[in-house]
């Protein structure tokens, strides 16, 4: 009976102690709820005891990227230096916008503009190190919307401004390693911000040259934004891509020629005219051949060499069909793949004549660019082979001597029909070149004809 009524006294005795337990566990954990939402004053260091606007003023004094390195000393520290970035006097301080000089004061050191916004990047990128894309996005978008020399067509002087090369700067190093789809997202945010994709189309499907400042603009916001400051290949075709695979090809060749094609050194528009009515220099057109054969080169999604072969032809005929000449030095400018691929696809075609034609102006542009003329007969040997029957090849043979004789006859009546000596002494040099071009050429097939086959 005595067992029997210790055993019923230990029940409650037990009961007692569980619930005693379970309240202990709740108390610890809303006190360690409590403790996840106060700062963690330790990690402030010797700074603890330091008001925030001394603290900010101690910022104030230190060069950005100092700044961008005391961010990494804790959280704690991250979380108030985002705090100044923000505040009234941390604007006033970083958010530089004297575009128009060379040079800025910043701490002891004089550094260039475009390394105070490249070293503000890596300081917002540690900064938001642990936030999500579209926060760290919409950070980005509050700081720099303060900027009018960062909007699309937001500088009233944008040939003599350096801000969009400042922005540029800022979002290569924000962005340097983030995977596609963070970029992705980072491109749609630009295009919501500026509507480039309406500006954009209102260019490509209008006429040439109707809107030349607003070609200007977009040339120099993608250029200097999102196209020139990438050190891989493959960083810049993927913008590239993000700008020229939401069109139809007509209009991505459009769209390629305004952000790459020759523009007046004066007040910076876009030279619709020179390829059509005049022959241009290697430099009018190495920016549009160094983007192509990029596009060809680099192994990424989207683009297949038959696209690339397509983009070239639209392009050549952007917005008329381009000069010969001009034809002819853009595709050597392009490389041996390229240009014998736009060779072989009319030898495929059957346009013997048009093929023959650009095979002058081949050998032309070898004799007045100083290219090797032996390249251009090996060119005219492995596109001859496309046509299966040696009828067929003397055929064309007989195309590039008339093609010749043609050139020539047209060039000496542009000389006899000149009305200025300026004008004449350009006519004549273009004809003794192109003699001269002639006689190289038959030249090289004679070498050939006389040395032995091995």
């Amino acid at each position: 009976m005595q067992c029997k009524e210790i055993k019923n006294m230990a029940v409650p005795s037990s009961s007692f102690t569980l619930i005693h337990k379970k309240f202990r566990c709740r108390r610890m954990a809303k006190q360690v709820c409590e403790d996840k939402d106060l700062p963690d004053i330790n990690t402030l260091g010797s700074f603890q005891s330091v008001p925030l606007e001394i603290f900010h003023m101690i910022l104030g004094c230190m060069p950005v990227r100092d700044i961008s390195i005391f961010s990494m000393t804790s959280r704690t520290i991250s979380s108030h230096i985002t705090t100044y970035i923000y505040s009234p006097s941390g604007i006033l301080r970083l958010l530089v916008q004297d575009f128009h000089n060379s040079g800025l004061e910043d701490g002891r050191q004089n550094i260039s503009i475009l390394e105070h916004y490249k070293y503000l990047g890596l300081l917002l990128k540690r900064c938001t190190l642990l936030l999500s894309t579209k926060k760290r996005l919409n950070y980005t978008h509050k700081l720099l919307s303060q900027v009018p020399c960062f909007k699309l067509g937001g500088c009233a002087s944008p040939m003599k401004c350096v801000g969009l090369s400042c922005y540029g700067l800022f979002l290569q190093v924000l962005t340097a390693g983030w995977d596609e789809m963070e970029c992705h997202r980072v491109y749609n945010t630009i295009c919501n911000v500026t509507n480039l994709p309406r500006k954009v189309q209102s260019l490509v499907s209008g006429t040439p040259g109707s809107s030349c400042k607003q070609e200007l603009y977009v040339r120099l916001f993608c250029r200097n934004v999102l196209l020139d400051h990438w050190v891989r290949c493959k960083d810049t075709v993927f913008w590239l891509t993000r700008l020229l695979k939401p069109w139809p090809l007509v209009h991505q060749a459009r769209l390629l020629y305004i952000l790459f094609g020759p523009v007046s050194t004066t007040d910076g528009y876009i030279l619709w005219k020179n390829m059509t009515q005049s022959v241009v220099d290697e430099k009018s057109l190495e920016g549009l051949a160094t983007t192509i054969k990029l596009l060809y080169e680099t192994d990424v999604k989207g683009w297949t060499a038959d696209d690339v072969i397509s983009l070239v032809e639209e392009l050549t005929v952007v917005p008329n069909e381009w000069l010969l000449e001009n034809n002819a030095r853009f595709l050597i400018l392009t490389g041996n793949s390229i240009c014998f691929s736009m060779l072989a696809r009319k030898a495929v075609k059957g346009r013997r004549m048009d093929l023959a034609r650009v095979m002058v102006f081949l050998a032309l542009v070898c004799q007045k660019d100083l290219y090797c003329m032996e390249w251009a007969v090996n060119m005219m040997r492995r596109v001859s082979k496309f046509f299966s029957t040696n009828e067929e090849r003397k055929c064309f043979l007989g195309h590039v001597e008339m093609s010749f004789a043609c050139t020539v006859t047209d060039m000496l009546q542009s000389v006899l029909v000149a009305e200025e000596r300026d004008e004449e002494d350009v006519n004549f040099r273009n004809l003794f070149h192109l003699l001269k071009a002639q006689a190289n050429f038959h030249k090289e097939i004679l070498y050939l004809t006389l040395t032995p086959s091995v």
